[in-house]
């Protein structure tokens, strides 16, 4: 009987030790992004585009995500002509420079144990061929990892309307933080 408990003992700590491999269903997991101004502020969606994530001993261990910068929304603004000027605009060279730069990226190098299903994570983000550190929370609920991002543009050379840059804009200032709310669906 005894050896029957140890074999299951080792079969039970051998499986939580084990690494997992997740890969994301990009179809299902969302990007909204929202930027504010001093006057107002809009968002969108962004599409993902492939993702990975390694669970080991409660952890995430490292993670790979690309972001479809082609697939940039903007949800907010009902009037059509408007809305694809907008789009447009945040497609330029003045914000993401999407046609020479159509990904983003993230990469995970670390974060602490899920405790209460929250864990903090570091990484390195690229936007326009530029990485910087980033550290957020993320939040695991059954087959679904959530963070909310707080992303500096100014970091990434977005620079169009940033006080960073620029003085004097007055009400046209468009604050360099945006914030990218993420919802991750494993398969």
């Amino acid at each position: 009987m005894s050896n029957y408990f140890y074999a299951l003992f080792f079969l039970a700590f051998t499986f939580v030790a084990t690494a997992h491999d997740l890969s994301i269903n990009a179809k299902q997991s969302t990007i909204k992004w929202t930027g504010k101004k001093v006057l107002g502020q809009h968002e969108g969606l962004m599409k993902l585009k492939s993702g990975s994530l390694k669970l080991e001993n409660n952890k995430i261990v490292s993670a790979n995500f690309t972001i479809d910068m082609n697939s940039l929304t903007c949800t907010d603004l009902e009037d059509a002509s408007y809305n694809k000027k907008l789009v447009g605009h945040l497609n330029s060279d003045d914000f993401f420079g999407v046609s020479k730069f159509p990904e983003a990226s993230l990469k995970i190098s670390d974060a602490s144990e899920f405790v209460k299903n929250k864990a903090s994570v570091n990484g390195k983000l690229t936007i326009k061929g530029k990485s910087h550190p980033i550290t957020f929370e993320v939040e695991k609920n059954k087959n679904s990892f959530s963070c909310k991002m707080d992303v500096d543009r100014s970091k990434f050379d977005v620079r169009y309307g940033s006080t960073s840059f620029f003085d004097s804009l007055g009400d046209k200032a468009i604050y360099d933080i945006f914030i990218l709310d993420i919802n991750l669906i494993t398969n």
